[in-house]
């Protein structure tokens, strides 16, 4: 048995939750606090021409902790260019990225990398969906049948990342059609905070503008401790956005062939000046 931590971010090009500052080393430290095993990645500049600091995101991070790294660059612009990478402390044996854009106004891809766990091949995407429903539903279809083409139905399966679903319409495709969950789905009801109140979004949102990160305690949104036999409960998935006060439901790790030990959210400092979004982090079993 392999016990794997994964971590899902979208870390915003490297720079703070309002984009003043920089926060890439920051973020490696963060990181490298977690000691994750595959790191999911979205909105990282492969290249910047302007900010040496902001440059090469993906080998920076991965120097940093250590691990094989992956890119795939959908984004281009005159100086700079981004898109989502894969992290693991396992090799990487292939990885492809896939144009999955909808419109010319949003540059979209699908990272697909496979590592070797302890000889076993687990499927890998990396994914970041676009802003409108239609074009994440055709861009799911494309998930779907590249997994339907390349990965075996008996192989572990990990898709993470920016999903921007934030009505969670997406969960019965991905369960019908693939046989993933979501790692919130196995979590007990037992600390379910719901929504924030507003009064403390208010509050939250005046502390991080003065630097103080939020006015709450722990990181944990909420904890679970289920395998895959254990009891199963149709949890939405946690807040993710904007990481001062998160609100929207926008990021993800669906798995197949694991068991869930734990899953959280990480909120709280350092967390809501590094990024827009709050990680998620993961404990999975691999039999």
């Amino acid at each position: 048995m392999s016990v794997i931590r994964v971590v899902s971010y979208n870390i915003h090009k490297g720079r703070s939750a309002l984009g003043r500052r920089d926060s890439l080393y920051e973020l490696r430290l963060g990181l490298h606090g977690l000691r994750p095993d595959v790191v999911f990645l979205q909105e990282v500049q492969g290249r910047n021409d302007v900010s040496n600091v902001l440059n090469a995101q993906h080998e920076s991070l991965a120097a940093g902790l250590r691990m094989e790294v992956a890119y795939g660059r959908n984004a281009v612009r005159a100086a700079s260019d981004h898109g989502n990478a894969l992290l693991s402390r396992f090799p990487i044996i292939g990885h492809e990225n896939q144009d999955i854009s909808d419109h010319r106004m949003e540059q979209r891809g699908l990272l697909h990398g496979t590592i070797n766990v302890n000889d076993r091949e687990v499927h890998c995407f990396v994914v970041h969906l676009g802003l409108f429903a239609a074009s994440r539903v055709r861009q799911i279809n494309a998930l779907v049948e590249r997994i339907d083409r390349l990965v075996p139905d008996d192989a572990p399966l990990l898709i993470a990342g920016d999903f921007n679903d934030w009505k969670d319409m997406l969960s019965p495709l991905f369960v019908q059609r693939l046989g993933v969950y979501e790692v919130f789905a196995h979590a007990q009801r037992a600390h379910n905070p719901g929504a924030p109140k507003l009064l403390d979004s208010v509050r939250n949102l005046s502390s991080v503008l003065r630097g103080q990160g939020l006015r709450q305690k722990g990181p944990v949104l909420r904890t679970n401790q289920l395998g895959m036999e254990g009891g199963f409960s149709l949890l939405p998935p946690p807040r993710t956005f904007p990481a001062a006060f998160p609100w929207l439901r926008l990021d993800r790790i669906y798995q197949r062939g694991f068991a869930v030990r734990s899953a959280r959210v990480l909120k709280g400092a350092p967390w809501t000046a590094l990024s827009d979004h709050s990680p998620i982090l993961a404990e999975l079993e691999l039999p």
